[in-house]
């Protein structure tokens, strides 16, 4: 599977063929998916990533070609599905006249490898003509295989332009990284993919003007994409196929003629499979939705969390922003009576960030489930305000002069740290001494619970309590 916006018109040609700009530029094949018959065809059609491709960027002096700086190079483009690799690596092989050589990490090897870096070579010596490698899928390939292409990224016999999923620098050799630019792409935004849309109903290659699509149902795609282009306008061409379906036969629309025909939330809904779920990332819903969640978390009601999890994901959520509140509840309403909560919480976290839907959902829920089953205490969130309404207050005086720096000049004679009593000197590493200044010592902030590992806390800073302040 190719990880790219628009990659499936390159099924069809040979897995080691090669093309030159006038065949890469042929004519929209109308029985092709919409996503394939709407790859931009120029820059100026290209939707999304503005700052990759602004003027005199390196990808973009690349796409152009000539003789100027980085105008040859390779690149990694590195980025989520349906952001555009796949189209920007055919850019890069109708500037300047270049031969364009698809391959995919997945079913190429090293021998396929050599094969078109004799078959470019030739093109140099015989016509002039440098070759575009595009390689889906780099991080599927082994070190070995991602060595056989340094000889003649080196020399430039090719230009390598690699598309992958995964953070290049743990999938892509280093000497490979070193001779490439990495170029990382983002999730196409909501008004990207929506002007997307806007050409794909009106333009000739795509669905002509025969369609409309109703706002609830273009709300719904939106959150169902998920910032990938190709997903987008998939699930469009589908649902226009639902609508269309409902037709009476010998009255079907042709292009041109009549009123357009709506689509609506439920063509969407058949198209998919799966209900639109209402979820407006900047409305009520959104609030309503991850307040639930958040709530029953802490009310330690797993199955409640995990229903609100999976609606939040099926609305097309930023994973990111369900993983931040998980870490949030681990410390608010878990705390110190499961230390290890929090430790799930930031691994799932760092997890989401590097493997993306629709994996990261397995590591969400595992999140969820440990800190809603997890002892609830709330004293480490109690503590910190509580220290806080203190500052914020004015309350806290002076830093006792025994814990103030002593490590400069003149600094014994104010009488700073002359009192201090090294705490690993004292008998069981507890020493008896002031740690607040003189207002607030008197202070009590944490407060452990009588719940999980913060039961077995309370009992020690009891005992502590009452060492420091002998």
């Amino acid at each position: 599977m190719t990880d790219d916006l628009f990659s499936a018109a390159a099924a069809s040609a040979p897995a080691t063929g090669s093309r030159t700009r006038e065949e890469v530029e042929v004519g929209v094949d109308p029985g092709q998916p919409l996503a394939a018959r709407m790859r931009p065809r120029s820059l100026d059609e290209v939707v999304g990533q503005t700052e990759v491709l602004r003027a005199g960027s390196p990808l973009r002096r690349l796409i152009e070609g000539g003789s100027g700086v980085g105008a040859s190079s390779s690149a990694i483009l590195w980025g989520p599905p349906g952001t555009g690799k796949t189209t920007l690596a055919r850019l890069v092989a109708t500037a300047a006249d270049r031969t364009f050589v698809q391959l995919s990490a997945v079913t190429a090897g090293v021998k396929d490898v050599r094969t078109v870096m004799e078959s470019a070579r030739r093109e140099k010596a015989m016509y002039g003509r440098q070759t575009v490698l595009f390689l889906d899928e780099i991080h599927r390939f082994s070190k070995a295989q991602q060595d056989a292409l340094l000889p003649g990224v080196e020399d430039r016999t090719v230009i390598l332009v690699a598309a992958t999923t995964e953070n290049p620098s743990f999938s892509v050799v280093t000497p490979l990284l070193s001779r490439s630019l990495l170029v990382r792409l983002q999730h196409l935004t909501p008004d990207e993919l929506s002007g997307l849309l806007d050409r794909a109903l009106a333009e000739d290659r795509g669905l002509a003007g025969r369609f409309s699509l109703e706002e609830d149902a273009r709300q719904g795609l939106l959150r169902l994409a998920g910032g990938d282009a190709r997903r987008a306008l998939t699930t469009l061409e589908a649902a226009a196929g639902a609508a269309e379906a409902e037709v009476p036969p010998g009255a079907e629309q042709e292009a041109g003629t009549g009123d357009p025909l709506p689509i609506t939330r439920a063509h969407l809904e058949q198209a998919m499979d799966q209900a639109v779920v209402a979820h407006d990332r900047a409305g009520d819903q959104h609030y309503d939705v991850a307040s639930a969640f958040i709530k029953s978390m802490r009310g330690s009601d797993v199955d409640a969390a995990l229903h609100y999890l999976a609606r939040q994901i099926a609305a097309g959520e930023d994973p990111r922003f369900i993983a931040r509140r998980v870490v949030i509840a681990a410390s608010e309403d878990v705390g110190m009576a499961d230390p290890t909560a929090l430790q799930t919480a930031v691994a799932a976290m760092h997890a989401v960030a590097q493997i993306g839907m629709p994996e990261a959902r397995i590591v969400l829920a595992q999140a969820v489930v440990h800190v809603t089953l997890a002892p609830p205490s709330n004293a480490v969130y109690r503590a910190v305000d509580d220290a806080l309404a203190d500052v914020r207050a004015g309350r806290g005086g002076p830093v006792p002069a025994h814990l103030r720096d002593a490590h400069y000049a003149g600094a014994e004679g104010l009488g700073h740290g002359t009192e201090y009593v090294y705490a690993h000197d004292a008998p069981d590493g507890v020493a008896a001494q002031q740690h607040l200044p003189d207002d607030l010592v008197e202070a009590r902030y944490y407060r452990p619970g009588t719940r999980g590992f913060e039961a077995r806390l309370a009992e020690r800073w009891e005992r502590l309590r009452d060492r420091l302040r002998d």
